[in-house]
């Protein structure tokens, strides 16, 4: 017991004492940081007031007179003095107490007159911490000279010391009370009840008492089953922590490619495979005369889950929607891909016209799409559609079973609203399978979904799965409240989870993103190059106009596109000012025209361009041009990049990646970025101009900002939001929900017995 205590204590003390001076370390590094980046920032203040008068003195021929000017500012705070240089890096004039300390002119200096930019470092004059910063001086728009300003930086070190005294401080009183309160935990709560233990341990070893006697005084072991727990969930939040702080340094040096996923997900399914499950598929087939041709549907998707399943020879399943899709399978209805590099299988499932109309038109975007966006739309449920939604959903489960027929322990990942279903379908034939569902929709408030006549059975279907993720965490909590009320269940807000049938869903937030490593924070290697492609981009539309918007959806009455028009228009009543020179490109991509409500919606967006084109339009300048056509990546890319800002004005949305593909398009960190709050992209970037995109008082007033924005600012903001999504692009987002799938533990684990048998009805 003794031995035992003191492992317990000196692994607390070391332990404690790690993750302490480890967060102190890093508080340490983030004052500094922040000391120097205030410094910085005081330094260039002064400088451009410095700077401006200092280049008037200098038209006046005077060097006294700059003698004066530069003495009159050394008296700030921290500072040593100013210099002034000419272009040939002689002094001009210096105050006295910096000639003493930098006879010869600065690298910093020397480098801001070669290269006419500031710049700043942080040297040491002697045994001085300093902070030199340096500008170019202009005359008539001629270099002339420089100005070197010299701050004293050793009280940085000076507070540094002190925040690791006080850190220090810090650590010995938690070492000292957790070390206190272990003793008395072991010597009053835990000694007794052990040795209680003990003693019953021993007379069922002995033989005195049968086994199936319960332990005696179990009311005395309870505090000791209590304090194990507590001590144990101290320790995993100190390990965690420091996972926490480890995660975030592999962060800011390693992105996450696809090499970096496909390594990881390798390493997690330990030799086993993955088989992912989507209504659209990564490759297609038709036929263009003779020819047949592949054509790669443009999708973040598969983007993200190409290097998985790449890496694990894994298969991917999916409707075959190709005209020519046929031909290019074998008699399992499989092919390899990618057609030039092939690393894993793509089976194709077949529907009929009939089946697509009711599964996919029908019950899923007629019904389930317009339920979950709550966009004021009437979600229309046919009791055919459910059936074609029921058979499709038995029908791509039974070709799931067929693929994973001889694999133990499969993964399984299904993608979408398209199959809500399959999870409790799977789960029935093979519960060794780790079963994931991710849904890319808004989940709405359980009163909403009440209107679904097969709420019911949509729930208990994802509820089969071992976990359901989301992009936020809100349509997490309105499905497990969904679920608290649909089916009976119980819902455990502590862990975000469900239990129901003795199987426990894990519900958890995976915001998607983009393909975007990028390139290094603060790297800006395009120097405003992106703004001569809009002339171009304007003649080729037959448009001329000193400011460009850009939109880009799918026509969809989700998306805005009608309040935005409305908010253009209102922006030019109030600023007639920009007439003629503001014009917003809207590129929308027209989708499932067959069904009423989107041709319908297809003919008011044209309308209501063309009717506020009439009303503004004069010579080559419209308001809006609306481009009514599918284009790729590539095509929209040009936009992007020279677009003055972006508009996203969802009605609701479950992510919207078009706000993050136009921050990845703008490697010259400009441009400003107009965002509806009811997307779940504005949880994650925080510095776009957020709007109410049903206010259109508010959106026009954005515009406006928008378009007036100092450019500081809009650079500032550009490279925050691009920080967000170079460290969370879309190989993190397969990386975490996969691996968080492969870390969950099946239901009794040990005693799953896999049904390799093929057996779901079709009826």
């Amino acid at each position: 017991m003794r031995l035992f205590s003191v492992r317990l204590i000196v692994s607390l003390i070391v332990g404690i004492t790690l993750v302490s001076l480890s967060f102190s370390y890093y508080q340490v590094v983030a004052e500094k940081r922040t000391l120097r980046g205030d410094m910085e920032r005081r330094a260039e203040v002064l400088g451009e007031s410095l700077g401006g008068n200092v280049e008037k003195t200098w038209g006046a021929g005077s060097n006294q007179g700059m003698q004066r000017l530069v003495q009159r500012f050394g008296n700030r705070e921290h500072l040593i003095g100013v210099a002034v240089y000419n272009r040939q890096s002689e002094v001009i004039a210096m105050t006295p107490e910096l000639g003493k300390m930098l006879p010869d002119p600065p690298p910093a200096l020397t480098h801001a007159i070669q290269k006419d930019h500031e710049e700043s470092s942080f040297v040491k004059l002697g045994n001085t911490p300093v902070l030199i910063f340096a500008l170019p001086l202009h005359r008539q728009d001629e270099l002339v000279g420089g100005l070197a300003i010299v701050h004293d930086a050793s009280f940085i070190h000076t507070q540094m010391i002190g925040v690791w005294r006080d850190a220090f401080v810090h650590v010995l009183a938690q070492v000292f009370l957790i070390v206190l309160i272990t003793l008395l935990i072991v010597r009053w709560s835990i000694g007794g009840p052990i040795a209680r233990a003990a003693q019953w341990m021993k007379g069922l070893r002995t033989g005195r008492i049968s086994a199936s006697q319960e332990m005696p005084n179990l009311d005395m072991f309870r505090p000791l089953a209590r304090e194990v727990a507590t001590m144990a969930e101290s320790l995993s939040q100190a390990r965690n922590a420091a996972e926490n702080e480890a995660r975030l340094r592999e962060a800011g040096e390693s992105m996450w490619t696809a090499e970096r996923l496909s390594l990881q997900i390798r390493t997690r399914l330990e030799g086993g495979r993955l088989f992912v499950v989507s209504n659209r598929e990564p490759y297609m087939h038709q036929r263009n005369g003779k020819a047949l041709n592949v054509v790669v549907p443009a999708s973040g998707l598969v983007t993200a889950l190409e290097p998985v399943l790449t890496a694990c020879d894994g298969t991917w399943i999916a409707h075959g929607s190709g005209d020519a899709d046929r031909e290019a399978v074998d008699a399992q209805d499989r092919l390899r891909v990618p057609p030039e590099d092939p690393h894993y299988t793509l089976r194709r499932v077949w529907l009929g016209k009939d089946e697509e109309q009711g599964y996919y038109y029908g019950l899923s975007n007629e019904g389930l799409w317009p339920l979950c966006h709550i966009a004021h739309t009437r979600p229309i449920f046919r009791a055919g559609d459910w059936q074609h939604y029921e058979e499709v959903n038995r029908k791509f489960t039974r070709a799931l079973l067929e693929e994973i027929q001889d694999t133990p322990r499969p993964v399984v990942l299904v993608q979408d609203y398209h199959f809500a279903l399959l999870p409790r379908l799977i789960k029935e034939q093979r519960p060794d399978a780790r079963v994931a569902i991710f849904w890319h929709i808004p989940w709405p408030n359980p009163e909403a979904f009440g209107i679904c006549p097969w709420q019911r059975q949509v729930v208990d279907g994802l509820l089969g799965a071992d976990l359901v993720g989301f992009h936020i965490q809100s349509h997490c909590n309105n499905f497990l409240q969904t679920a608290d009320r649909v089916v009976e269940s119980r819902v455990d807000w502590e862990h975000f989870s469900v239990l129901r049938q003795e199987h426990r869903t894990m519900v958890r937030p995976f915001p998607i993103s983009v393909d975007f490593t990028g390139d290094e924070p603060g790297e800006n290697n395009n120097h405003g190059f992106y703004y001569l492609e809009r002339p171009a981009l304007l003649r080729s539309l037959g448009v001329e106009a000193s400011f460009m918007a850009v939109g880009v959806d799918r026509v969809d009455y989700t998306k805005g596109i009608l309040e935005r028009f409305l908010a253009v228009e209102r922006f030019l009543e109030q600023h007639p000012t920009y007439q003629g020179k503001f014009t917003l490109v809207q590129i929308g991509a027209p989708s499932r025209t067959h069904i009423k409500r989107y041709h319908d919606l297809l003919a008011e967006v044209e309308a209501e361009a063309e009717r506020i084109n009439w009303r503004f339009q004069a010579g080559k300048w419209k308001p809006i041009v609306f481009l009514k056509r599918q284009h790729s990546h590539d095509e929209i890319a040009p936009y992007y990049r020279a677009a003055d800002l972006c508009l996203v004005t969802s009605l609701h949305d479950g992510m919207n990646l078009v706000a993050k593909e136009f921050l990845a398009a703008r490697g010259d960190e400009r441009g400003v970025l107009v965002l509806s709050q009811f997307t779940g992209a504005a949880r994650e970037l925080r510095d776009a101009l957020l709007v109410n995109p049903y206010d259109i008082e508010q959106t026009a007033s954005a515009i406006r900002a928008a378009l007036e924005m100092a450019p500081e600012e809009k650079e500032l903001r550009m490279q925050r939001m691009r920080k967000v999504i170079r460290e969370h692009n879309i190989y993190r987002w397969a990386g975490n929900l996969i691996t968080e799938l492969c870390e969950v533990r099946l239901d009794k684990e040990e005693d799953v017995t896999p049904n390799l048998g093929v057996s779901v009805s079709a009826a």
